[in-house]
């Protein structure tokens, strides 16, 4: 397939409410959005870097130059290029998966629209559709996180994660488990505690959550595995994992007993199928993870979560969980769960006026 050429649209995306977390605030979302253009059809990918390295160490305005300096150019060199081939093309621009990422789920969006078939079908996909977990920040007070778990059940979300950090764990947790002792509740530190809280995070035990998600450092992925000793509910790696192998070593060493996948991090969907496959040869259970994503995004996300080994609800929320107006139709939760697209490629495409409305920038690059 030869790549005729690419646009890189940035759009701005306000959020319906401010989501905060250990490492920060964000209330719009400024996405780049990589439109590529082929003899036989054309794709859209979704850079999920942010505005600022709080989250991984890359941002969205260095993804768009490292696409456009050093992902790009090879990829116009070549009349035969597939998504399967982009790998060997930039074994010597290390790291920047997220821009890596986004630039192969274009060109495999692609490829997949010229011959018909769907992101589902393409990686293996056996439901039609998700169940629906949803990502709740953390917010002024325990009666406003109360309030907000209480609408999100409302509308039909099977699972609630809370989002936690120090001074901001324990009573909280407990506070939404003795309202809903039922419920299928989980917490995401993004990092924030050290080997040393251990005793502390043990003290989640007694909530019966489904896992506490990347308690520690990225890069202490052995420290994680010191945890599982003294920690009893499960413990699940976000940042942590990068790649297949990046799995396959931190469940050799029983750091985790689940995996949270997000392709962006991993760079890629294909990349996300291995992590996945990885997983489940070793029996461990694997969820989608979310990074505010719009429509583009998450119609990728729901195909991939509907793998066989994703056996936990992920953050694959609907459109409005987090916008007033999506650049794609928007998704709907339907009793707990989203559809998977059927169409070919990502099975979606920006509504024109409502992406020309939100667009801010549109860069236009050829070979």
């Amino acid at each position: 397939m030869k790549l005729d050429n690419v646009e890189l649209i940035r759009i701005r995306m306000p959020l319906k409410g401010a989501f905060r977390t250990s490492f920060g605030s964000e209330s719009v979302r400024d996405i780049l959005l990589v439109h590529v253009v082929t003899p036989d059809a054309e794709g859209w990918g979704e850079c999920v870097a942010m505005d600022n390295p709080g989250y991984s160490s890359e941002y969205v305005d260095g993804a768009q130059d490292v696409i456009k300096r050093f992902l790009l150019p090879p990829v116009f060199a070549r009349d035969d290029v597939t998504s399967a081939s982009l790998a060997s093309l930039w074994t010597l621009v290390r790291g920047h998966r997220m821009a890596k990422a986004a630039v192969e789920t274009a060109l495999l969006d692609a490829e997949l629209r010229a011959r018909g078939e769907s992101f589902a079908e393409h990686l293996g996909a056996v439901r039609d559709r998700v169940d629906c977990g949803v990502s709740v920040g953390i917010p002024g007070s325990i009666p406003e996180l109360l309030d907000q778990v209480a609408g999100y059940l409302a509308q039909g979300y099977v699972r609630i994660k809370l989002k936690i950090e120090p001074g901001w764990d324990v009573e909280a947790v407990k506070a939404v488990r003795e309202a809903n002792p039922d419920i299928l509740l989980q917490v995401d530190a993004n990092q924030a505690y050290e080997l040393s809280d251990a005793r502390h995070l043990a003290k989640l035990d007694p909530f019966d959550l489904l896992l506490i998600e990347q308690p520690l450092g990225e890069e202490r992925v052995r420290d994680h595995a010191e945890l599982v000793k003294i920690v009893k509910t499960p413990i699940c790696l976000d940042e942590s994992i990068v790649s297949a192998h990046a799995a396959a070593k931190a469940i050799a060493i029983g750091a985790c007993s689940i995996v949270n996948i997000k392709p962006g991090r991993v760079g890629g969907y294909l990349e996300a199928r291995r992590v996945h496959d990885v997983c489940e040869a070793s029996g461990i259970p694997v969820w989608c993870g979310g990074m505010l994503e719009s429509g583009i995004g998450r119609a990728a996300n729901v195909a991939l979560a509907a793998l066989p080994n994703f056996r936990l609800p992920g953050d694959t929320s609907a459109s409005e969980r987090y916008f007033a107006q999506d650049v794609t139709p928007p998704f709907v939760l339907e009793e707990g769960t989203l559809r998977v697209p059927t169409g070919p490629g990502i099975g979606v495409s920006p509504v024109p006026e409502i992406l020309d409305e939100l667009t801010t920038t549109r860069e236009a690059v050829r070979g």
